[in-house]
């Protein structure tokens, strides 16, 4: 569930980038910040590279060079995000080419776009002095939301004891940025920084970031974030051995998903038999480890990079 959490930052970018190309009267070039379906980067790239096409049809008059360059950019992302490595770097190699000094903002998209190639891809050593040259830009030339996304990046790369100084960065800029945009950031920071907390042992402090996050998801109306941000708390709680009070907050989210019939969560079923397990019910703990292997097997992103997770669910789930 970590890790999905880490990921869920992706999908709250939607919700802060800035909104300046749908401003009609000063760009009024469509927004393709706006169209991102952070869960669908199949059908994100078909709608960006349709939307290239038809800036190769429009009037010389009203091309805008930084503006092609930026779509470029996340038509790259929407293909690392589907393991098009090749496809993405080549897309970005002509972002580079594009480049010139006075495209600040596409200058730091690329940067950005070109370290999340190489870490999703495994290549994380190479995607660091990428985000930090980003980061580095972004304080240079106030482009607050993307030197945010950059310090967020680093907090995922860095060690462990590096981490915690990376998303207090990204914290800061987001509590005291004039940039209203920014404001969508603080829930997933909440977020990471509970998880680094929680990763160094401390967790009172987990559990206090993990609560901020909560509340913020509540507050912005994010019904499926608030699910995942519970699910965290609860995690907390049964590592500060408050096993009730976490097995509380787990049924109350399995409840919900029941009554609104919505998808099995594997991650659910996980923490259930994890506090089956520690309240001395075996019979239960033992069904929820079979359901959470049945829901988390189909993961192929588990299965490729925690293989002894799934493994352990399916010994567990037929003892």
């Amino acid at each position: 569930m970590k890790n999905l959490l880490y990921i869920l930052i992706i999908f709250t970018f939607l919700g802060c980038i800035t909104d300046k190309n749908s401003e009609v009267g000063i760009n009024p070039l469509p927004n393709f910040d706006a169209m991102w379906d952070y869960q669908h980067p199949d059908s994100t790239e078909i709608v960006f590279t349709e939307m290239l096409k038809g800036m190769k049809n429009s009037s010389e008059s009203s091309y805008d060079a930084e503006y092609h360059a930026e779509l470029l950019t996340q038509i790259a992302r929407t293909q690392g995000l589907q393991e098009k490595f090749t496809q993405a770097h080549t897309t970005l190699d002509s972002v580079k080419n594009m480049l010139n000094e006075n495209m600040k903002t596409a200058q730091i998209r690329y940067l950005l776009e070109r370290g999340r190639v190489f870490n999703i891809s495994g290549e994380w050593e190479i995607s660091k002095p990428l985000f930090f040259k980003a980061y580095e830009f972004g304080v240079e030339n106030n482009l607050d939301i993307y030197t945010l996304d950059a310090a967020h990046m680093m907090g995922i790369v860095e060690p462990p004891e590096k981490q915690l100084e990376w998303n207090l960065k990204a914290l800061k800029i987001a509590e005291e940025t004039s940039d209203a945009n920014c404001k969508g950031w603080l829930a997933p920071l909440y977020n990471n920084i509970g998880w680094t907390f929680h990763d160094l042992a401390e967790y009172d402090q987990a559990l206090i970031y993990f609560q901020k996050g909560y509340e913020r998801r509540i507050e912005i109306g994010d019904e499926r974030g608030t699910r995942i941000a519970k699910w965290t708390v609860g995690r907390c709680l049964r590592s500060l051995g408050q096993i009730d009070e976490a097995f509380k907050l787990l049924k109350e989210i399995q409840n919900e998903l029941e009554e609104k019939n919505l998808p099995k969560d594997g991650y659910i079923f996980e923490e259930l038999a994890e506090l089956y397990s520690l309240k001395g019910n075996k019979k239960l703990a033992k069904i929820n480890f079979k359901l959470a292997y049945e829901e988390l097997s189909k993961d192929a992103w588990i299965n490729a990079n925690q293989p002894e997770r799934i493994s352990r669910l399916k010994e567990l789930g037929d003892q």
